[in-house]
């Protein structure tokens, strides 16, 4: 299965009532636990690049180029998209050209006129290329790659306007927050979503900050349009765990347990468990 648009892979879940989860990635070994944990469990999976994270990995063509290697070399299968996440409008130029499958332009920042001339143009480009393009209204709270966000809640006319321009997918703030939810998050706002969901028509909606909101709510977003949920701060808090134990315990100080293939072993099949609890949660389980 070669690296598709997350286009067709979203519109299937929305119409099935199930989500996709988006796994932000940002090395080898993480890339490669997504992908098979993706195949052993036949579910559809898009792996999720930042800015930050892409130039971590030394360039967003690097990352495309490791991401298809490993797609070939691992016979993965299953539907894979790799998705420029919270990408800046030069940061979606340089995924485009590097040949990521799907961009997310988070235009939220920018007054609504702003965001509604650039989302065009990369709509443009976007279509001529087959490749799918969401779009963001109301900033997501918390930090993701050094950028804040207040978690403000979407307009649902600006969503409207956006989502008429012919994006593949939104993303609204509704409550949501990138990291650790505070004890006091009042939670998702579903009078918001409702709203949006009722004027952006088909459109299928995005939730960030997927980490640790309670499963019921995240439940009701699915049958409230939701079709895509991004998961990133469960999977590094799972391997940062992991990772602990096996220090504390006092394993990377047997034979050569020091050595990074064994130190981060743990970390890793921690990470692989999580994708597996919440693929089978967001439904995504053998519908590849």
């Amino acid at each position: 299965m070669p690296l598709v648009s997350a286009k067709g892979m979203i519109d299937k879940a929305y119409k099935n009532g199930y989500a996709i989860g988006q796994f932000n990635i940002n090395n080898l070994e993480w890339t490669k636990a997504v992908l098979l944990t993706a195949e052993e469990q036949k579910s559809p999976v898009i792996l999720g690049v930042s800015e930050g994270a892409a130039k971590y990995m030394t360039g967003y063509k690097v990352v495309a180029d490791m991401v298809k290697a490993m797609i070939e070399s691992l016979n993965i299968t299953v539907p894979v998209a790799i998705h420029l996440d919270h990408g800046t409008y030069e940061g979606s130029l340089k995924a485009i050209e590097a040949g990521f499958s799907s961009i997310m332009f988070d235009g939220s920042h920018y007054p609504i006129e702003e965001n509604i001339r650039m989302t065009k143009e990369l709509i443009s480009l976007t279509r001529k290329l087959g490749i799918s393009l969401e779009a963001e209204v109301g900033a997501i709270g918390g930090e993701e790659d050094g950028v804040i966000g207040g978690g403000e809640l979407a307009d649902p006319i600006e969503c409207k306007m956006i989502a008429d321009l012919g994006v593949d997918f939104l993303a609204a703030g509704i409550g949501n927050i990138h990291g650790v939810y505070p004890a006091n998050w009042p939670g998702l706002n579903f009078d918001v979503l409702s709203k949006i969901d009722q004027v952006t028509g088909d459109t299928p909606l995005v939730l960030h900050g997927g980490t640790g909101i309670p499963e019921e709510m995240i439940k009701k977003a699915i049958s409230m349009g939701v079709s895509k949920v991004n998961v990133n701060t469960e999977c590094q808090l799972v391997f940062a765990a992991a990772t602990r134990k096996y220090i504390e315990e006092g394993k990377d100080r047997i034979g050569k347990g020091f050595d990074p293939r064994k130190l981060l072993a743990p970390g890793t099949e921690a990470i692989k468990q999580c994708l597996r609890e919440k693929m089978a949660f967001f439904g995504s389980v053998n519908q590849a």
